[in-house]
């Protein structure tokens, strides 16, 4: 009867910067070229169990400029976030902190990794937003054909 009668919660309980690097290997000349640099940037995402009913959910993203074959810079950052997720159907707590709580933390990052583009002395990079649903699903679908079932597409530990 008390199960009944308990809401679910969910809260955020901090917004970090966990980490982040710079490397400009190929500075000061690099600032002399003229052509425009090509941007790659990768993305992945991690929730982990610190406590009961709290979680951190990480997003990390790396941009990675080149000139050419040479490196201008390369940037990562890791933004973190700790939420209480509490009496939320087992269904749900992956999608959870796989899409809402990346969906949350991206923001922050996007920013971060902006700030220390400029700061670098470059040209802004402004990230693209992110469907982190689809990034969920591929990363479900991914998983599932490397281990044959659908798993745990977000590393939860």
């Amino acid at each position: 009867m008390a199960d009944e009668n308990l809401q679910p919660v969910f809260q955020i309980q901090r917004i970090y910067l966990k980490d982040l690097s710079l490397e400009q290997p190929n500075s000061p000349a690099i600032f002399l070229e003229q052509e425009a640099p090509t941007i790659e940037v990768s993305l992945d995402v991690g929730a982990e169990a610190i406590a009961d009913g709290i979680y951190e959910s990480t997003v990390t993203i790396t941009v990675t400029a080149k000139v050419k074959d040479k490196v201008a810079f390369l940037v990562e950052g890791k933004q973190g976030g700790i939420f209480e997720a509490r009496n939320i159907p087992a269904d749900q707590m992956d999608p959870l902190l796989g899409i809402g709580c990346p969906n949350i933390i991206y923001p922050y990052l996007r920013s971060n990794i902006a700030d220390v583009i400029t700061r670098a002395g470059f040209p802004p990079v402004h990230l693209a937003e992110i469907n982190f649903e689809v990034f969920y699903q591929q990363r479900r679908q991914a998983l599932a054909e490397q281990t044959g079932a659908a798993g745990n597409p977000v590393g939860i530990q």
